[in-house]
């Protein structure tokens, strides 16, 4: 039998590369967009999120191993798979649409429904919903800096 890390790291990996479905016309809209001088932190984004989709797979592990193959247990891996999708949807969605306000709603869904996680997942194991913390720290800071694009590009919000 596969190890369920394996099986949640694999799931994680695969969802995460969705987001590499974007066209070249898509991604040099996005490039040629006005942002915020503080911005400086935008070439360590891929970073940050690989560390989050790890803590967010981390998670799900403990989740999992708590009570495995449990209703509730499937029933939150369907809730961390539904937050991965909206995130991983976040760039090639607003990308395909050029639409910053497209980028900031799923922010902020992607946000409520990390929260729900979190809440869900805190009885279950301390460790697990602190696992979450980078997800519920940075999609904020992610929505804001959207919603800061908009302001700088009305005419592509």
């Amino acid at each position: 039998m596969i190890p369920s890390w394996i099986i949640i790291g694999a799931v994680t990996f695969f969802v995460a590369l969705g987001s590499f479905f974007i066209t070249p016309r898509d991604v040099k809209w996005f490039a040629n967009l006005s942002r915020p001088r503080w911005l400086v932190f935008e070439p360590l984004i891929p970073v940050i999120w690989t560390v989050i989709f790890i803590c967010g797979a981390a998670s799900a592990y403990i989740v999992w191993e708590k009570n495995p193959g449990s209703p509730i247990t499937w029933l939150l891996m369907a809730l961390y798979l539904l937050v991965e999708i909206i995130t991983v949807a976040y760039i090639p969605t607003m990308l395909r649409f050029r639409s910053l306000k497209v980028g900031e709603v799923l922010g902020l869904i992607g946000l409520i429904s990390g929260v729900v996680l979190a809440i869900c997942v805190l009885p279950i194991s301390l460790t697990a919903a602190l696992l979450l913390l980078p997800y519920l720290i940075w999609t904020p800071i992610g929505t804001y800096t959207t919603d800061e694009l908009k302001e700088l590009n009305p005419q592509d919000a």
